[in-house]
């Protein structure tokens, strides 16, 4: 038997040194290309236009099939699963028994007793654990995303496309030669798309409309062209993997909350199970929030803006703890809007010889799988920064944040702290630097004025999976 989590843990001494010097870098999106025709258009594209996003091969999928599958999804999700049926989809979360979040994925409810988890890879692992260990009657099926798979090979079960904007529903009248199904957010369908029947997620991104499409591997491409070439008097872009991760800003939904697993007694047996190669084993954490206690960095669903999720009408791991704090979180997720002219001055420092602050790369700034930056007010610590990036639809680098509720009203004047501790760690992805203080006002969330006048919490959920 290989090694463990836990047999990497034990030898780190604390998984905060562990996480800190991995050699990991950011969330990979593999294979679709950096760039169509420049990140600036295609970012602009999903509030003036309509993109085309190609999901196919960043994310985990898993199917769950059996009759025991909505037991067992609903002993570990967080979410109600009252009026739950077929052709329905929901965000689905889970925490540990704590109450802090594992992670996030969307939960495609396909047919009867067949359930499919996409996402990033901790929920997957979650799942598995607890339908090996417990007497579920369920079978798994699980399809590694591209970037995890050998030999190179990145072909899948499922394509999967998101067709989002103001005119996506124009294009999509176009495609069908009728007027698209009127379907309530996160239900689907099924529609003709260059003779090839694709299952069709109605879903919204920055406040537009649009959908989810996904089918046979093998039909991908056929369809893809059909979309592209309906999509050209719609002003349709084709969104490149650079742009891709920096619609997040304008949304609000976080991606990379810390798997809550690396702490607790009760946790000990699932980071024996959960193997050293693995997502959580090496997983970097990176950013300006400095804590040797592992659970510092946990959230909660109410830190990440999912409070509207979390029902009590059934059991599920993590109950009690939340039933506590759901009267009254005392943190809130909020958009920080950097000050230029701070950005400016560090970006800036590029041009000497020493001094430099931490570089930004754009559109997104993450350098780390975890990203975890210091916010301050009056030299306290009042909450962390959790995704870093540049909208040009905004003309702003934003950040998404979690602070204390007394600092989390718009206008609110704070300090985003922006690089590492000492100059770096051993990540790759830091050079030697200095950190560098950055004024911010506390905006709301999403930040988008379009996406604002339209919100529902559900409609930006898990945008860029």
């Amino acid at each position: 038997m290989g090694k463990s989590l836990e047999d990497l843990l034990q030898a780190a001494g604390n998984p905060v040194n562990m996480l800190r010097n991995a050699q990991i870098g950011a969330h990979v999106y593999p294979v679709v290309p950096a760039e169509y025709t420049n990140w600036r258009d295609e970012q602009r594209a999903w509030q003036q236009s309509c993109v085309l996003f190609n999901q196919s091969y960043h994310m985990t999928d898993m199917y769950v099939k059996g009759p025991d599958g909505l037991r067992l999804l609903s002993d570990l999700g967080i979410n109600t699963f009252k009026g739950f049926v077929p052709d329905k989809a929901k965000q689905f979360v889970a925490c540990n028994y704590d109450g802090y979040v594992i992670g996030d994925v969307i939960l495609f409810y396909l047919e009867k007793d067949l359930f499919n988890l996409v996402g990033r890879p901790p929920i997957h692992n979650w799942v598995t654990y607890h339908a090996q260990k417990g007497k579920y009657n369920v079978t798994l099926e699980r399809d590694e995303r591209s970037a995890a798979r050998q030999g190179g090979d990145t072909n899948r079960k499922v394509y999967r496309f998101q067709v989002q904007g103001p005119n996506a529903m124009k294009l999509t009248d176009k495609l069908l030669g009728k007027p698209a199904p009127d379907l309530k957010f996160f239900n689907m369908t099924t529609i003709t798309i260059a003779g090839k029947q694709v299952r069709a997620l109605r879903h919204g991104m920055v406040g537009q409309p649009g959908w989810e499409l996904f089918g046979p591997w093998a039909d991908g491409d056929a369809v893809k062209a059909a979309i592209v070439e309906a999509g050209k008097e719609f002003g349709l872009r084709l969104v490149g993997a650079r742009a891709y991760s920096s619609n997040t800003l304008e949304s609000g939904w976080i991606p990379s909350p810390m798997p809550a697993v690396y702490s607790g007694e009760k946790m000990k047996e699932y980071r024996q199970w959960l193997p050293a190669t693995g997502f959580e084993a090496n997983s970097s954490l990176g950013g300006s929030f400095y804590s040797n206690n592992i659970e510092d960095y946990y959230l909660t669903p109410y830190d990440l803006g999912y409070g509207y999720i979390v029902k009590f009408d059934h059991d599920f791991i993590g109950r009690a703890a939340l039933e506590k704090v759901a009267a009254n979180p005392p943190r809130q997720k909020v958009t920080l809007a950097l000050n230029n002219d701070d950005v400016t001055a560090a970006i800036s420092t590029m041009f000497k010889k020493t001094g430099r602050a931490k570089y930004f790369d754009f559109p997104s700034a993450v350098y780390s799988t975890t990203p975890f930056d210091k916010v301050m007010r009056d030299g306290k610590t009042v909450g962390v920064s959790t995704w870093v990036g540049y909208s040009s639809n905004e003309g702003k680098m934003l950040t998404l944040a979690i602070v204390d509720k007394e600092f989390a009203h718009p206008g609110t004047e704070v300090t985003f702290v922006w690089g590492e501790e000492g100059g770096g760690s051993k990540k790759p992805t830091v050079e030697p630097h200095v950190q560098t203080e950055i004024r911010a006002i506390v905006s709301p969330v999403p930040y988008s004025e379009v996406a604002r006048e339209h919100y529902r919490p559900q409609q930006n959920a898990a945008s860029i999976r």
